[in-house]
């Protein structure tokens, strides 16, 4: 395989989607004859099936198996599994009752923090009745007028987003040689902010301390450096807000590849985690794939690195980045 990492040592630190562990689908939901009987009406019974839904989906973008979101949460996996399955505990439903009687959303109820200006919840719901190609729009405009960024700068760093496997690394490195700038790894930076290695941030901080690190040390790229390539975590996609850092103060590449050669690419790194502790990774990695795709799809080019060799894979990259970039530089004008 020629995604071959640079430095052999780094396939001991990567954490991304494909460490799976345990199998999910020998977590048995719990059975429904165990629950109240009675208390939920089609209305809310198709409620609890969304919010599990929205609850599992989320998970799968940030590259979760149940058993860690379990361990995080300090929620057992029994009712996590009854929440995905759309039989949570009753109570939400009280709570989705006082927000129906106040009449505003069951956010505005959760919502932490000071409440939102006025004007933001207007905005908030313009937006919220726009088509999907609208809301494209009116993000670039947004941005365009109200984001103070220089996009000749921002198309001096360019960012690689994926999955792992897909050669962020390896294509990274190359770009950036080819270019004359800076490859930095963001999960690296990481690892020398905090001192010790990413599956110990998880440990010790959990997703919330390790997503703090990730946003610091993007920050902290774009502000020391003017240009560069920089290899990002598969699953930085999913917080919004370091994402959307991301997407305003970088030009971003999805370099993409199928699930199987994703898969074929870190055992060939030497980490046999993914086939060695859970018998459904790979329809595990097709779902994540799945949910994360329209994240991805947000990058301003996409590279295909599926059954391509890796001089064939940089020579349209190159490409792609130089007709991207042009294309910006004149809409920009």
């Amino acid at each position: 395989m020629w995604f071959r990492k640079y430095n052999a040592s780094t396939v001991a630190r990567k954490r991304d989607i494909v460490h799976l562990e345990g199998n999910e689908q020998a977590e048995s939901p719990v059975d429904s004859a165990s629950l109240p009987a009675g208390h939920e009406t089609t209305d809310e019974s198709h409620y609890l099936k969304l919010l599990g839904e929205r609850v599992r989906e989320t998970r799968a973008r940030r590259g979760m198996t149940r058993k860690i979101l379990a361990r995080d949460s300090e929620i057992s996996e029994r009712y996590l599994a009854q929440l995905e399955t759309g039989q949570g505990n009753i109570s939400i439903l009280l709570l989705r009752q006082i927000a129906g009687a106040l009449d505003i959303p069951v956010e505005a109820l959760v919502l932490e923090g000071p409440e939102p200006p006025v004007d933001l919840v207007h905005i908030t719901e313009f937006l919220r009745r726009l088509p999907a190609a609208e809301l494209v729009e009116a993000r670039r405009l947004l941005v365009q007028h109200f984001g103070r960024v220089d996009l000749e700068a921002r198309r001096g760093r360019i960012a690689m987003i994926g999955l792992r496997g897909a050669g962020k690394s390896t294509l990274g490195a190359m770009l950036a040689h080819r270019l004359e700038v800076p490859f930095i790894e963001l999960d690296r930076l990481i690892e020398q902010e905090s001192g010790v290695g990413l599956s110990a941030i998880f440990d010790l901080y959990g997703q919330g301390g390790f997503r703090r690190l990730e946003r610091r040390c993007l920050d902290q790229v774009i502000e020391r450096h003017p240009r560069f390539v920089l290899a990002t975590g598969g699953s930085l996609v999913s917080e919004p807000a370091t994402f959307e850092r991301l997407l305003t103060m970088c030009f971003t590449v999805w370099l993409r590849a199928t699930p199987e050669e994703h898969m074929q690419r870190v055992i060939a790194q030497g980490d046999m985690r993914p086939m060695a502790d859970n018998r459904e990774s790979m329809s595990d990695l097709k779902r994540i794939l799945e949910v994360r795709g329209p994240l991805y799809r947000k990058a301003d080019t996409a590279i295909n690195t599926s059954n391509h060799a890796v001089k064939e894979c940089l020579q349209s990259l190159i490409r792609a980045v130089q007709e991207s970039q042009v294309t910006l530089a004149r809409n920009a004008q």
